[in-house]
C-alpha cells in the first residue's frame, strides 16, 4: 500500500521546499508531488511541521547503545548499534572494527555479512595497518604490516561496502591500488605520514581521510603532512567528527571553507556509550570514560566519541556557520556519493529508497524510515 508523507517542509538533497509530499510503494519513493494532487488510495500521513530530509549515512560506527562490534563481533551486535543510532536520524551506516586480533577482524566480517540490510550498508575496517606513532586508542601490539595475503582477502570480502583506513607510509601504493581494483573504499588515517606518502597514496587510487585532522601528521610552513594533503585535494572525501572535542571549532571551519563541501563527510567514530549507552565501557581490557562529553582512556587519550548523528548537524549549523542545506548534505548526500550509493540513498527522489528522517524545528530528530518501514 503506497504512504503520502505530508505536513512538513521538505530537503530533497538539493533545496528545501514546502507543500509536498514523498510518496512510499514498497522499500521506494514512488513520487514526489505537491501535496494538492496526492493520487486517490494513497494513505496520508501529517507529519507535524519540521523537516523531511535524506536519513543520515554514519561511515564510521564502532558502537552505540551500549553495544561494541570489536568486544561482540556478532550479528546481534550490529544490528543493536544500528537501531541505537536509527533513533538519532541514521538509517544507512558502516559498522567499524578497530585494530584487533585476526579472529576479532574475522568474527566482525561475518557478522556485518549476516546482519545486512536494515541500515547496514558494509563494514569500515579500520586498521590493522597503521602507523604505532600515530595509532591513538588503537593497541600497538595489533597494528602490523599488511601482506598480500590481506589484499587479495580484503578484495574478495563480500558483506557490501569495504571501508579500509590505512597508514600511508605503512601500506605500499601497489597495494592501495591492487585493493581499489576490487572495490575497497581506502581511507587514509592514524599515520604520520608526509604529504608526499599521502600524495602518493591518493595516486594509487585512496579516495578518503579518515576523520581529518585526528591521528594524523598536522600542517607546518614547510611540511604539509597529512593534513595538508586532504585541505589541497579536491576529489577525496574527509571525515569530520563534529562534537567539538575532537577539533577546535575554527580549525574545522577553516576546513570547510578550504575544501569543497560536497567532499566532506560528518561521521560519529561512536562508542557504546552513544545514542544511549552507559557512561563507561571495556576497549581491549581498557576503561573508557565520559569526561563532559569527551571518552577517555585513563591517559586523557581521546577514544572515540559520544556523538550522534543529529548532534553532529546541529553542531555544524549552530558552531560552524553551515547552512542547514550543507549541514544535511554533509550527513547523507556526501557519504552516500562516497560508498558509491548515490543512485539510491542520499536524496529524496523518484526511485530512491525511502530512507528517511524527520526533524523538529529545533533540528532533533522525530521518526526514520529504512527502506520505506
Amino acid at each position: 500500500m503506497a504512504l503520502a508523507l505530508t505536513g512538513a517542509r521538505l530537503f530533497d538533497g538539493d533545496s528545501i521546499r514546502g507543500g509536498l509530499a514523498v510518496i512510499i510503494e514498497g522499500k521506494r519513493i514512488s513520487a514526489v508531488v505537491p501535496d494538492t494532487i496526492i493520487p486517490t488510495g494513497v494513505t496520508r500521513q501529517r507529519l507535524r511541521g519540521g523537516l523531511l530530509a535524506p536519513g543520515f549515512i554514519d561511515v564510521q560506527v564502532n558502537g552505540g547503545g551500549g553495544a561494541l562490534l570489536n568486544a561482540n563481533p556478532t550479528a546481534e551486535t550490529v544490528r543493536r548499534i544500528a537501531s541505537a543510532h536509527r533513533k538519532f536520524g541514521t538509517t544507512g551506516l558502516l559498522p567499524t572494527v578497530i585494530t584487533d586480533t585476526p579472529e576479532v577482524l574475522a568474527a566482525s566480517i561475518a557478522a556485518v555479512k549476516a546482519a545486512l540490510g536494515n541500515g547496514v550498508l558494509g563494514i569500515h575496517i579500520e586498521g590493522p595497518f597503521l602507523d604505532v606513532a600515530r595509532k591513538g586508542a588503537h593497541e600497538a601490539r595489533f597494528i602490523r604490516e599488511v601482506t598480500q595475503t590481506d589484499v587479495t582477502y580484503l578484495g574478495t570480502l563480500d558483506c557490501g561496502v569495504v571501508m579500509l583506513t590505512v597508514a600511508p607510509n605503512r601500506v605500499q601504493p601497489a597495494f592501495i591500488s591492487a585493493l581499489t581494483q576490487n572495490g575497497v573504499l581506502v581511507s587514509l588515517g592514524h599515520a604520520d605520514a608526509s604529504f608526499a606518502e599521502a600524495q602518493g597514496a591518493l595516486a594509487a587510487g585512496a579516495c578518503g581521510f579518515t576523520h581529518l585532522f585526528n591521528a594524523m601528521s598536522q600542517m607546518s610552513a614547510r611540511e604539509p603532512g597529512m593534513v595538508g594533503a586532504a585541505l589541497v585535494d579536491k576529489n577525496s572525501f574527509t571525515s569530520l567528527i563534529a562534537d567539538g572535542h575532537h577539533v577546535h571549532n575554527a580549525v574545522m571551519a577553516a576546513a570547510l571553507a578550504a575544501r569543497p563541501k560536497s567532499r566532506m563527510m560528518l561521521i560519529t567514530d561512536a562508542m557504546p556509550t552513544a545514542a544511549g549507552g552507559p557512561d563507561s565501557f571495556e576497549l581491549q581490557t581498557r576503561t573508557v570514560r565520559r569526561n563532559h562529553g569527551r571518552l577517555e582512556l585513563g591517559n586523557g587519550t581521546l577514544a572515540g566519541s559520544d556523538l550522534t548523528m543529529d548532534q553532529a548537524v546541529r553542531h555544524c549549523v549552530t558552531h560552524l556557520g553551515v547552512s542547514l542545506e550543507d549541514a544535511l548534505r554533509m550527513a547523507a548526500l556526501n557519504p552516500a556519493c562516497f560508498i558509491k550509493q548515490d543512485h539510491a540513498l542520499g536524496r529524496v527522489k523518484e526511485g530512491y529508497l525511502a530512507s528517511l528522517v524527520h526533524l523538529d524545528d529545533d533540528l532533533r530528530v522525530v521518526a526514520t524510515w529504512v527502506n520505506g518501514a
